[in-house]
């Protein structure tokens, strides 16, 4: 039930030189479909990642921050869906670390040059077994352009696979920027039940793409949510293989370097919006932005207030244009000396609260047409300062429910 969001063509998605993709069935949840990936990097990429914060953190991910802070650097990643490998001990970090010495023995590197990624069911045992017998199928199968492929290879309760491409030009060359994602429930900022892996040919140094990768993230899936659930999973890599004809780009700030973040930005919040547009059982997509606050943290708690209530969240879905959820979930936000009577508040262009109370021209007809598109903004003017930001949400459905309901099943 996806929001205005198709899944991209094969042909747009653009190789990266020094990436190929490759991917298997390894039966580890339902048999039939594809659920083990696998990145080969070529020699000399460069990798920087930022993950969940949740202290349940799963095997995984705690492997990957480990050969992250390495000395060596990444030479591939292997993704498997259906089962996230998390709450699951020393049994599942020594499943991930399994798993990474079985594709360094068939790639020939070291099992500390490959990165694990897991996702789908909590509290199960991986079944590395599975992912062991099926790398050598993913090796196989590996190839430059099978971008799109690899997308839905990582998908769970997904509806679209999701994967976006840019170019840009720095240095007189032409540097390709392409990205996949996965994720549509248990979202919320911070990361979310996501996985992103953005590739680009770029010559970046270590120092450069790990501010990158954090600047990067604040600004696209840290501003998405689903259903206000911070998962266990979370993981967002950026690689730099190096194989663009420019001078290496050393400095965070620099020209080249914000040239190139621009770039990745844009691939980043192109996925993080389409995973709050294929968000679990979402009929509506909704922008919240937030304009006139002293500071950006405060920008984004209102932000986060509103579109992380269940209340706003299922007058949308309806429809219904009760007012009075939008300015509970404005008060929610923390800030305690919020003057009311400063704020504003519009639904796409129709003023709906003036000065804190119901706006003169809003009638409730015109509110309930205002909440019928698919496509949705709601602005907010606090009258406090110059500070913005901007989070992308989906509403609740009876679709959400269900989903999650039988997830298991």
């Amino acid at each position: 039930m996806a929001v205005d969001i198709r899944a991209p063509r094969a042909e747009d998605l653009l190789a990266v030189p020094g990436i190929e993709l490759g991917f298997a069935e390894a039966g580890i949840r339902r048999n039939g479909r594809r659920d083990l990936m696998l990145m080969r990097c070529a020699p000399g990429t460069a990798a920087a990642g930022v993950f969940t914060r949740n202290a349940f953190a799963a095997a995984p991910v705690q492997v990957c921050r480990r050969h992250l802070s390495g000395a060596r650097g990444i030479r591939a990643l292997v993704v498997n869906a259906g089962n996230a490998n998390c709450g699951t001990g020393a049994a599942g970090l020594a499943a991930a670390l399994r798993t990474c010495e079985r594709a360094a023995g068939l790639l020939g590197c070291a099992p500390e040059e490959v990165l694990p990624f897991s996702t789908g069911v909590i509290l199960e045992p991986l079944p590395v077994d599975r992912i062991e017998n099926a790398l050598p199928g993913c090796v196989a199968a590996l190839g430059p352009d099978r971008w799109l492929g690899a997308a839905e290879a990582i998908m769970t309760t997904d509806t679209v696979a999701k994967g976006v491409s840019r170019r840009a030009t720095i240095g007189g060359a032409t540097v390709t920027v392409t990205g996949i994602a996965k994720g549509v429930g248990m979202i919320e900022p911070d990361m979310a039940t996501m996985l992103a892996f953005i590739a680009t040919d770029a010559n970046v140094s270590p120092e450069c793409l790990n501010a990158m990768v954090k600047s990067v993230a604040d600004r696209s899936f840290n501003r998405v949510t689903v259903d206000g659930d911070t998962s266990t999973n979370d993981s967002f890599i950026l690689l730099a293989t190096g194989r663009a004809a420019h001078a290496e780009i050393r400095q965070p700030g620099s020209a080249a370097c914000r040239e190139l973040e621009a770039c990745v930005l844009e691939v980043a919040r192109a996925l993080a919006q389409a995973i709050a547009r294929d968000g679990e059982g979402a009929t509506k997509f909704i922008t919240v932005q937030v304009e006139g606050a002293r500071d950006e943290p405060e920008a984004v708690a209102v932000a986060r207030s509103i579109a992380n209530s269940p209340l706003v969240k299922t007058a949308f879905f309806a429809s219904d244009p009760n007012l009075g959820r939008l300015i509970m979930a404005i008060g929610n936000a923390g800030i305690a000396d919020l003057d009311v009577a400063n704020v504003d508040l519009y639904i796409g262009d129709l003023a709906v609260i003036s000065r804190g109370g119901r706006a003169a021209s809003y009638s409730e007809e015109q509110g309930a047409a205002a909440m019928k598109p698919a496509d949705i903004a709601v602005r907010v003017l606090l009258g406090r300062g110059t500070a913005a930001t901007t989070v992308w949400t989906c509403d609740f459905s009876y679709e959400y429910v269900k989903i999650n309901a039988e997830y298991r099943t």
